[in-house]
């Protein structure tokens, strides 16, 4: 496509230039914008935003104008519109107060006196809207024989009250439920504790019965139920076996092994024991005429050729 530059107007060669600028800058990737801002091309502060000033317009014929046009003349009783002042402070002219109301001074960021001046100024206009109303002949209060139309009908209530009552009836059953639950769960721990109960009685009553065998205690209180366990118990035995005293199953031991003190080295020979030779006899220590069996006769044992033939023969 050729473009002639000579038939173009002057603001159609600027305008087709600037989109061709616009066309390169968009062509331009990330790459290059960073190649060019590393090299010093691109400057922060290139694109300034120029904030235009607000121009405030306060057209108060045409305000004027609109009004007029909105405006209708109507009667009071279809406007019902008030213009007034704030009611008396009665306290503060009692007190002898100037209240800041009266004067007009009202500190809009003061949360309780700016109320205070809509509830004064809501005060004065039912003060002067009651008697124009009384006036008009319009009724203010209510009559006592008043009845006000249902919004909803009989049947719809009738719904209602079914749903309400289901509600009220699952409530119930799940209250219910959640009792028995709880019911079911101090039932099982009643139950368990029973059970510990009884396994703690048993064991009681066989560690009582292996002390009884053992020597231990001479009481059978075990078996007419009386229940002695832990410090009470263990007292009672060690009283018993002061009482009576070890065991033949300790005395054994005792005689045996020892009760404390030294214990090896008992078979070594002394002075004495070695010259002490009464207790010497010569047939026991050489084996002199052997071991006799019943009537005197020598028990002697046949050879092995012997008994060989012994067993061929049988």
């Amino acid at each position: 496509m050729v473009i002639d530059s000579s038939s173009m107007e002057p603001a159609e060669e600027e305008a087709q230039l600037g989109q061709e600028s616009e066309d390169e800058y968009s062509e331009l990737s990330d790459s290059e914008l960073q190649e060019a801002f590393s090299k010093g091309l691109l400057k922060p502060g290139m694109n300034v935003m120029v904030e235009k000033s607000k121009k405030f317009v306060n057209n108060v014929e045409g305000m004027k104008h609109c009004l007029a046009d909105l405006r209708k003349n109507l009667p009071w009783v279809e406007r019902l519109d008030l213009t007034n002042l704030p009611a008396e402070d009665i306290l503060s002219k009692v007190e002898g107060k100037v209240s800041a109301l009266a004067n007009g001074e009202v500190n809009a960021n003061d949360d309780f006196q700016r109320e205070m001046f809509f509830y004064r100024q809501a005060q004065a206009a039912v003060l002067e809207a009651l008697p124009l109303l009384n006036k008009h002949g319009i009724a203010t209060k209510r009559p006592d024989d008043y009845f006000a139309e249902m919004a909803k009908s009989d049947q719809q209530m009738q719904k209602i009250r079914k749903k309400l009552m289901s509600k009220q009836m699952s409530l119930e059953k799940s209250e219910k439920a959640k009792k028995l639950r709880e019911q079911r769960k101090f039932g099982k721990k009643v139950q368990i504790e029973v059970i510990q109960k009884r396994q703690k009685e048993k064991k009681a009553m066989m560690t009582a019965v292996k002390k009884y065998q053992k020597g231990m205690t001479d009481k059978l209180d075990f078996l007419e139920g009386e229940k002695k366990t832990g410090k009470d118990s263990s007292e009672a035995s060690k009283k018993a076996m002061n009482k009576k005293g070890p065991n033949a199953k300790r005395k054994y031991k005792d005689k045996k092994f020892g009760f404390g003190g030294k214990k090896s080295g008992k078979k070594w020979n002394t002075k004495e024991s070695f010259n002490d030779v009464s207790s010497f006899r010569a047939k026991v220590a050489h084996a002199k005429g052997g071991k006799k069996g019943k009537g005197g006769k020598q028990n002697k044992r046949p050879g092995k050729s012997v008994r060989k033939k012994m067993k061929s023969r049988s």
